[in-house]
């Protein structure tokens, strides 16, 4: 039976090698521990670091998907508060379109009275119709521009389109009102009614008042209508905020779960490489007391 000879620089050598393993072992646990991640780098485990990188694109997508619906619920909540403006002076002007056209004895300065009134309903009606979200017109479509209706002759100077929010893979909402569906066309919309009860309120011409206060009711009926289908919006806003932050909740679990770093047990192995370490340095050094003659040999 053949004998290997074992030399000096043999030992020196076998014994440097696994020194530097266990210093590897402990840097890799110190690594983990200041990091917080068991994964630092694609080689620390190729299967793991790839599940981690889906799961992370996967949280963007759902964390862009909940500002989308924040951002969405931003331009509807722009959207009812302009429309419930727009309800109340279209009930104002009913009112006073309800006194014009019972009061046929009135004076002319009480129809002058009551046409100024609805002239400040109009102006009024313009800044409810130019109602903006982040510098955007809701009801302008999708202008580049800063109104949705001249303030002067209230005519629309929008551009038409709609104006949607991806909130969910495949699912958009629509988050703007267009301005002539709810205020009507050029030459017949809102504006246009409250301009002629004024005149008609000025020139005392009852009947006109009343043909226009049937079409204010209907006014009111399309901006009730509207309301509700902002609302609907809403609902669906709201659940698809809920459900993203749902799903990066629980996607973020799952990274954790790949790529954070156990505490207590990287501790535990800490103290298990630092003692190991140790011990093999303590070894070496009284094992390894090589004299001249040893590397001569």
């Amino acid at each position: 039976m053949s004998i290997a000879r074992v030399t000096q620089r043999m030992l020196v050598t076998g014994s440097v090698d696994q020194l530097q393993s266990g210093l590897s072992r402990l840097a890799k646990v110190q690594e983990q521990l200041s990091t917080g991640r068991v994964v630092n780098r694609p080689s620390d485990a190729p299967t793991e670091a790839a599940t981690a990188m889906r799961l992370r694109a996967e949280i963007a997508q759902q964390t862009q998907y909940s500002r989308n619906a924040d951002n969405g619920l931003g331009w509807l909540a722009t959207v009812d508060t302009a429309l419930s403006g727009m309800s109340d002076s279209v009930r104002r002007a009913r009112e006073i379109a309800l006194q014009g056209a019972s009061s046929g004895t009135a004076s002319d300065a009480a129809r002058q009275a009551l046409a100024a009134e609805v002239d400040q309903l109009r102006a009024g009606l313009s800044a409810h119709a130019n109602a903006s979200f982040l510098g955007r017109p809701v009801f302008g479509g999708v202008t580049a521009g800063e109104t949705a209706f001249d303030s002067t002759t209230g005519a629309y100077v929008g551009a038409p389109g709609q104006v949607l929010r991806t909130v969910g893979p495949g699912v958009a909402v629509r988050v703007d009102v267009s301005g002539p569906e709810v205020l009507g066309p050029d030459g017949d919309s809102l504006f246009d009614d409250l301009s002629t009860l004024s005149a008609a309120l000025v020139a005392g011409d009852t009947s006109t008042i009343r043909t226009v206060l049937d079409s204010l009711q209907g006014r009111l009926d399309v901006i009730g209508s509207t309301q509700a289908t902002a609302g609907a919006a809403v609902n669906r806003l709201e659940t698809a905020a809920r459900l993203a932050q749902d799903a990066t909740i629980t996607l973020g679990e799952s990274r954790s779960q790949i790529e954070d770093t156990d505490l207590a047990k990287a501790m535990v192995d800490l103290k298990l490489q630092e003692v190991a370490y140790q011990a093999a340095l303590g070894a070496t050094a009284r094992v390894m007391q090589p004299s001249l003659m040893d590397f001569m040999r």
